[in-house]
């Protein structure tokens, strides 16, 4: 699976997809995460990518053309039987969960489209994008967050990304979404400021059935 990300700051993801699960699935062969600098499709002495919004209004706006180049380059290089989406992140989008992640990973390569400062020309949502996405109900000055989530949240799903399979196994339980339970681990009992806090027994116990039935009983379904 191929991550396309359009952006106007390249390096804002070098540190996050450079670490921890997400370096070792590319380290594995299990994804690719290609970045773009829009400004290389940008015409003109000083490459500008934005422009004032036609009816007037505070701040700038995103360029439909370079948009429009960049996403068309990348799509001649991609082949033709390779399911792609095209993805533009908008606080106007229908909101991300976990069964949007889901339906996902049938497809091989995602174009996204970061946008920034009061937003993207209208046009490339209406004739370019296949879909808008918001990472959730605020404000963000752009679309470099929801990418990385969009990352994540993906290729955590392939097969052979998790270390652990349980993960994906606990997370299919429950059709609405997964079952978050407490969990505790080394010391048995924390001090802090005389305060004593102790682990529950029953985690202790090693009796399985019970464990499995009190992280039930204090479990919340957390993705929807």
């Amino acid at each position: 699976m191929t991550f396309h990300i359009i952006t106007i700051f390249p390096e804002i993801f070098n540190s996050y997809f450079n670490e921890s699960i997400i370096r070792r699935a590319k380290e594995k062969g299990k994804i690719k995460i290609k970045i773009y600098d829009l400004r290389n499709w940008a015409s003109g002495r000083h490459r500008a990518v934005d422009d004032k919004p036609y009816g007037g209004g505070a701040g700038m706006v995103l360029m439909a053309e370079p948009l429009f180049k960049a996403v068309h380059d990348i799509k001649k290089k991609i082949p033709k039987k390779e399911k792609t989406r095209v993805i533009l992140f908008s606080a106007k989008g229908k909101k991300y969960n976990q069964t949007r992640a889901k339906k996902f990973v049938g497809f091989k390569n995602f174009i996204m489209i970061c946008g920034r400062y009061e937003g993207v020309d209208e046009r490339v949502a209406k004739y370019l994008a296949d879909e808008e996405i918001s990472a959730g109900d605020f404000v963000l000055t752009g679309g470099e967050i929801p990418a990385m989530i969009l990352v994540d949240s993906i290729s955590r799903l392939l097969p052979g990304v998790l270390g652990n399979k349980e993960s994906l196994v606990r997370e299919s339980h429950d059709e609405e979404g997964y079952l978050e339970y407490p969990h505790y681990t080394r010391p048995e009992i924390l001090t802090v400021k005389k305060k004593k806090m102790k682990a529950p027994k029953i985690l202790l116990s090693g009796d399985h059935g019970k464990i499995e039935e009190w992280r039930k009983k204090n479990s919340k379904i957390v993705v929807q």
